[in-house]
């Protein structure tokens, strides 16, 4: 019998980690030991996804962060392929993520977490303001929904039930 090895599968999304913490149940037995992951998963062509994990040892939590991650990616609405269609606010707990639409050559101007979810999101120009809590992983929570937000011409057109021209 020919035993034959497994090919890896292509990764579909780009991962990165957004914060590791340490986590400490206490027992009558002492102190138990965890570690809790987030990671932002996206394909930096408009999908994006943030998840969570817990395990015993760090690369197991970021195993189980990641798969989390990619169930729940999103897509996003980017305008030019290069920025956001208008203004938005994302909250999440007591953290605020601004985000504003920038003109091609800008970059991503925005720090941490708020970084991360956006390049894996595909947006290269953007402004960013964090307001309020700056929780690693509620920030990246805001600015994930400050993205849901975002609405296209043709999507309000959709809505509308109106043509793009009508609404321009």
């Amino acid at each position: 019998m020919e035993t034959r090895r497994r090919e890896p599968r292509p990764k579909l999304y780009d991962e990165e980690v957004i914060n590791i913490g340490r986590v400490t149940k206490v027992t009558k037995g002492g102190r138990q030991l965890r570690f809790a992951a987030t990671v932002v998963v996206g394909d930096r062509k408009g999908k994006v996804g943030i998840g969570s994990g817990k395990a015993a040892e760090v690369p197991d939590a970021i195993k189980k962060a990641v798969a989390a991650a990619t169930k729940n990616v999103t897509r996003v609405a980017i305008v030019d392929e290069h920025t956001i269609p208008h203004e938005a606010i994302g909250r999440r707990g007591a953290s605020k993520v601004m985000l504003k639409p920038a003109s091609k050559g800008t970059g991503v101007k925005a720090g941490g977490p708020v970084r991360a979810v956006l390049e894996l999101a595909g947006v290269k120009d953007i402004l960013s303001k964090s307001l309020g809590s700056n929780t690693k992983v509620n920030m990246a929570y805001a600015t994930l929904n400050a993205l849901k937000e975002q609405k296209t011409v043709s999507h309000i057109a959709a809505l509308r039930g109106k043509k793009v021209e009508e609404i321009l």
